[in-house]
């Protein structure tokens, strides 16, 4: 799977798993323009664009998955990551779903990291 990390996304996270393993592929919200967006925008932008979203918004991020759902809208999945898992744990955890499976067996699916 290809990822968009939410505006406020642990960049350590994110630093790791590119160290650890350089082929995964992360777009920042804010390098896409969507700093300020609303997590609806984000979970769109991640639907045209192809793109799983890893955030740590859980209660907010999941009333916008759920509403895209509860409108017939699908999303590419959605990964949340507690601000209170550890750095590492984090990486690992999104390293192996990238490592296996693929981005269509997280369609319209809501998943907490760690499992």
């Amino acid at each position: 799977p290809r990822f968009l990390a939410d505006h406020d996304f642990n960049e350590h996270i994110l630093a790791g798993c590119n160290r650890l393993e350089p082929l995964v592929e992360f777009v920042r919200a804010r390098h896409a323009g969507l700093r300020h967006a609303a997590d609806g925008n984000i979970l769109q932008y991640a639907e045209a664009h192809g793109l799983c979203v890893v955030s740590h918004d859980v209660n907010t991020m999941t009333a916008a998955a759920k509403a895209r759902l509860e409108r017939g809208q699908s999303f590419p999945g959605l990964f949340l990551v507690r601000q209170t898992v550890p750095v590492r744990v984090a990486i690992e955890s999104i390293l192996l779903v990238w490592s296996s499976s693929c981005q269509q067996e997280w369609r319209n699916l809501v998943a907490f990291l760690p499992f």
